[in-house]
C-alpha cells in the first residue's frame, strides 16, 4: 500500500476559536429560546441553540494536533485517507479516525516501556489508552536473549539491539497485522538464521560465506560481520512492514550455562598447549645453539651418549615448571 501524505494547511487554531464562538452563540441561543417560549414567542432560537448545544461537540473531533516525528493515519469510514506527518495544529473531517493497530503493544525497547518500573517481556500487553500517533523517531529494540546452536551443534546464548524506524507509515499500520509484533518476531527468527552458519570461536574446514571455501568466521572474532548480516535478514523481511533496520548489534554472547565449564576448560587446556609449544620450540632451539658454541670453541668434547644426557639435563631444566636445583659434580665427567 502506498503512504499518501496529507499537506493539509495547519488552521486547527481559527478553527478551535470559530468552534468556541459557535459554541457561545449556541448557549446564548439556548437561553434566549428559553426567555422566548416563555414570553409565547417563536421557538426557533430555543431549536437552534438546543441543537447547536447537543451536536456541538461533533466539529472538535477534527481537530488533530501532531508533534515533531510523529505521525496520524486518519481513516474515514473503514478507508484510507493519509497521513498527517509535519508538526502542527490541524483540522481534518471530524469523522476521520486514527489508526494504529500497535498502540497499544509495549516491547523491551526503548521509548516504549513501562517508564522503566521494570523488565518487559517481548510479549505484548496491555495498559491504559495509549495514543494512536505512531512513533518516526529512531527507536531500539532489546531483544531477550536466546539458546541457539552454532554450526557445530555448540549451545550459545546470544541477544541483540536492533535500532530501527517506521519509514512507509501506510504499509506499517495495514500490510501486518502488528508491526512492532512482526518486528520482534522477525528478528528471533533472522537472529538463529545467521548465528547457526558461525561457531561460536573460530574452527577448522567451516564455510561461515556460503562460498565453499573454508575461512575464519566466528561468532566471537567476527561480530561485526555477524550483526551486519543479521541487519541485512532483518532488512529484507520488514521491508513489507514499512520498517527500515538501521543498525543491529550484538550486546550478549556466551556459552550456554551447561557447558560454558567444560568450554573453559577446554579454552585454559588450549592456552597451556600454546605456552608448553612454545617453551618446548624455545627450549630446543638454546640447546642446539649450547651444543654448536660448545664444538665451535672446543671447550668440551663430548661423545653422543654424554650429548644425549647434557641435552636431557638442558631439556629438565628449560621446561620444568619449577627452578631447578643445581648439583655440583666433584668427581670426574666420566
Amino acid at each position: 500500500m502506498e503512504e499518501k501524505v496529507l499537506n493539509y494547511k495547519k488552521n486547527g487554531i481559527p478553527m478551535l476559536l470559530l468552534f468556541l464562538c459557535l459554541s457561545a452563540a449556541g448557549i446564548a441561543c439556548f437561553i434566549l429560546g428559553v426567555i422566548s417560549i416563555e414570553a409565547g414567542q417563536s421557538p426557533v432560537l430555543f431549536i437552534i441553540g438546543f441543537g447547536y448545544t447537543a451536536l456541538g461537540w461533533i466539529p472538535y473531533m477534527g481537530l488533530k494536533a501532531v508533534k515533531p516525528q510523529e505521525a496520524l493515519v486518519l481513516t474515514l469510514f473503514g478507508e484510507y485517507v493519509g497521513t498527517l506527518k509535519d508538526a502542527g495544529y490541524y483540522f481534518v473531517n471530524p469523522f476521520c479516525t486514527s489508526f494504529n493497530p500497535a498502540a497499544k503493544t509495549k516491547l523491551k525497547q526503548s521509548g516504549d516501556v513501562d517508564g522503566g518500573a521494570g523488565a518487559v517481556a517481548n510479549n505484548a500487553y496491555q495498559q491504559g489508552t495509549p495514543s494512536n500517533k505512531i512513533s518516526l523517531k529512531v527507536m531500539t529494540l532489546n531483544n531477550n536473549r536466546q539458546k541457539i546452536n552454532d554450526c557445530l551443534g555448540t549451545p550459545v546464548e546470544i541477544g541483540i539491539a536492533v535500532m530501527w524506524r517506521v519509514t512507509n507509515t501506510a504499509k506499517a499500520v495495514f500490510n501486518v497485522d502488528n508491526y512492532k509484533e512482526y518486528l520482534s518476531l522477525q528478528c528471533d527468527s533472522a537472529l538463529r538464521n545467521i548465528v547457526r552458519l558461525y561457531p561460536y570461536d573460530t574452527a577448522p574446514n567451516v564455510d561461515t560465506t556460503g562460498d565453499g571455501i573454508a575461512d575464519e568466521g566466528s561468532l566471537r572474532g567476527s561480530s561485526e560481520v555477524v550483526a551486519e548480516r543479521i541487519r541485512a535478514e532483518i532488512q529484507g523481511k520488514v521491508e513489507d512492514a514499512g520498517l527500515e533496520i538501521m543498525e543491529a548489534r550484538i550486546t550478549y554472547l556466551a556459552y550456554a550455562p551447561e557447558i560454558a565449564a567444560v568450554m573453559l576448560q577446554r579454552q585454559q587446556a588450549a592456552a597451556i598447549i600454546d605456552a608448553r609449544k612454545m617453551i618446548v620450540d624455545g627450549a630446543v632451539g638454546m640447546v642446539e645453539m649450547a651444543l654448536e658454541r660448545l664444538s665451535e670453541n672446543e671447550v668440551v668434547t663430548l661423545d653422543e651418549e654424554r650429548k644425549a644426557a647434557m641435552v636431557s639435563n638442558l631439556l629438565v631444566v628449560l621446561c620444568g615448571n619449577r627452578d631447578a636445583q643445581p648439583i655440583v659434580n666433584s668427581g670426574s665427567l666420566y
